[in-house]
């Protein structure tokens, strides 16, 4: 299953929409993030999985993929957990709402 996020990053001055884009899969277990994220971003594997599992819901055991788009913004920080757990939330069916008109940030 497809979800989209909505999330925001800021360049100098300026705030850029990104689209955290979540696809769950099935096949061996595997957690990727793509999209031009720095190491902080690619960090949220492991913050997202703990964040998810001590809130008491399951994690997918499937594989999941994380497009953060624009792809020519370089994606920087923390700042994109909430929307990646969101989204995998989301994907996973393991809770139901429509975020279309909401912005989700935090770290």
């Amino acid at each position: 299953m497809l979800a989209k996020v909505n999330s925001c990053s800021v360049i100098g001055l300026d705030g850029v929409l990104i689209d955290v884009e979540v696809d769950i899969a099935n096949g061996l277990p595997a957690f990727n993030i793509v999209g031009l994220p720095d190491a902080a971003v690619q960090e949220a594997r492991e913050r997202v999985r703990a964040a998810i599992k001590n809130t008491g819901l399951p994690f997918p055991r499937t594989r999941i993929t994380v497009n953060l788009a624009p792809a020519d913004i370089r994606k920087a920080g923390p700042a994109f957990d909430l929307p990646i757990a969101v989204g995998i939330l989301l994907a996973s069916e393991t809770i139901f709402g429509n975020v279309d008109n909401a912005i989700f940030m935090g770290e």
